[in-house]
């Protein structure tokens, strides 16, 4: 999808929908007013009418709700509305009149994103299919205004691919995507920028390096082999640089802690933190971000199997520390406490860290928020402002030194989970604060906001949820 901005007038936008905005109590301005049909449009949010002017051939006036009330939010959702306008007239091509409410480059770059995010469909396995990745049915979207939006519209178009992307990872069934393959696409990213480059290390490599809990997780897999996958991009920047580490989990059956049959199949989008960590990074790269990073993704199956991993067995972390593993599911937390250190060893100066670590989340906030835990206020403030940025907002967990009672082991420094059925999501969070070696940390626990959230610019399956939280986060550090 490619995005545009121009100042063209509405008569002269010759796209196959062209979208108008209509906010609550006012009516369509001349000529749309006077447009058989336009009397039907309504500036109820999310309602639709579409009318056929002449010029343009076809528009959508779209409800926009109360003008005070509209944010780049609902600029996304409105975008998502529009999209489906587009697809009910058959069309590729899509142009907004800019609406004159709020700051207009925010709202230019949230109406690229809505529509481009609704337009996302897998069907690489159905019949008829080439096997490759679907090419979008929105080929191009023209924000229409006398505002300068283009750095806006740009950014909006990287974010949006950049998700999309992440969402075909997720998509991917677990024999497609291994560990192998998320290494694969790190190394199209680093050949596509001069800016990244990518380092691999496969089994013997993560044993060698004392990546205990990596190792001990990949034991089921035997067949599948694990990656660690770093990733550096320079973007010219003399100030710190940020680490980003995502969970990597390609299939997450629960080891011999086996999860129940029902919902198994959506284990394949465990790997849904390192999807938005690897996109992120190439949308980083695209935009040419001022700013340097360092990206890990521990990459593994979780499986059971006569190698597998046992609750008992005891593991030591790439930091020294010991953990008695008393749930396989939980394995999570393994991998991440060894990406955590080597991202740390490896020169990252703050860390943040995306994971679909726990199902508490989901119970505690649902899909509406992520859950962030950290050691660090302004990194925490930072994050918070990136999410409501973005649209994809955190919601700040407790960090108390009585939760590291929950994982303290009796014959080892820790356990992975606690018997104990209370502050699940914190808990992991306070586990995972061990490995960080004294650094500024963020930790996003994305199990209820990584798939099937309804949001009408992202529906029911997969989110790429991070991607734009990320990019949001390093454009900030890098003003």
């Amino acid at each position: 999808m490619k995005a545009y901005p121009t100042d063209a007038a509405l008569s002269e936008l010759d796209a196959d929908l062209v979208a108008v905005g209509l906010f609550e109590g006012e009516s369509p301005g001349e000529p749309l007013g006077s447009t058989a049909g336009a009397d039907d449009a309504s500036g109820e949010f999310k309602s639709t009418v579409t009318v056929y002017p002449g010029k343009p051939e076809r528009v959508a006036i779209i409800g926009l709700g109360e003008r005070e009330q509209f944010t780049p939010e609902r600029a996304r959702v409105a975008g998502a509305v529009s999209h489906g306008a587009l697809r009910a007239v058959k069309g590729e091509a899509l142009a907004w009149l800019l609406p004159g409410a709020g700051d207009p480059g925010p709202i230019a770059g949230a109406l690229v994103e809505g529509a481009a995010l609704a337009s996302f469909e897998f069907d690489r396995f159905k019949t008829g299919s080439d096997g490759k990745e679907a090419p979008p049915e929105l080929k191009s979207i023209e924000i229409a205004g006398p505002a300068d939006v283009g750095e806006a519209v740009r950014i909006g178009e990287a974010v949006a691919n950049a998700g999309n992307r992440a969402r075909y990872l997720q998509s991917l069934p677990a024999n497609v995507a291994t560990p192998a393959y998320l290494a694969d696409r790190a190394g199209e990213i680093a050949a596509a920028h001069e800016t990244v480059s990518v380092e691999i290390l496969d089994r013997n490599g993560i044993i060698a390096a004392g990546m205990g809990g990596l190792e001990a997780v990949a034991k089921g897999g035997s067949e599948i082999e694990p990656r660690l996958i770093t990733l550096r991009y320079n973007g010219g920047n003399d100030g710190e640089t940020l680490g980003l580490v995502g969970k990597s989990v390609t299939f997450d059956t629960g080891g011999i802690s086996i999860k129940p049959s029902a919902g198994m199949h959506e284990m394949k989008m465990d790997m849904s933190g390192g999807a938005a960590v690897l996109e992120a990074v190439a949308a980083i790269a695209e935009l040419g971000l001022e700013i340097n990073l360092i990206a890990v993704l521990p990459a593994t199956e979780n499986m059971p199997s006569g190698t597998a991993l046992k609750p008992g067995d005891v593991i030591t972390q790439l930091n020294g520390k010991t953990v008695e593993v008393t749930n396989t599911d939980a394995e999570g937390r393994l991998i991440l406490a060894d990406a955590l250190v080597h991202c740390a060893h490896e020169g990252a100066d703050r860390i943040v860290d995306l994971a679909t670590l726990t199902g508490a989340v989901v119970i505690g906030l649902g899909s509406t928020y992520a859950a962030l835990i950290s050691n660090d206020d302004p990194l925490a403030e930072e994050v918070t402002i990136a999410g409501e940025q973005s649209g994809e907002m955190v919601w700040r967990l407790p960090l108390h030194d009585e939760y590291k009672q929950l994982t303290r082991g009796s014959i080892t420094d820790l356990v992975n989970a606690s018997a104990e059925r209370k502050a699940g999501t914190i808990y992991a969070g306070s586990f995972l604060e061990e490995f960080t070696e004294g650094r500024p940390w963020a930790h996003i626990d994305i199990a209820g906001t990584a798939w099937d959230t309804g949001r009408e610019y992202w529906g029911k399956g997969p989110t790429g949820f991070g991607v734009h939280l990320l990019v949001a986060l390093a454009r900030q550090l890098s003003q």
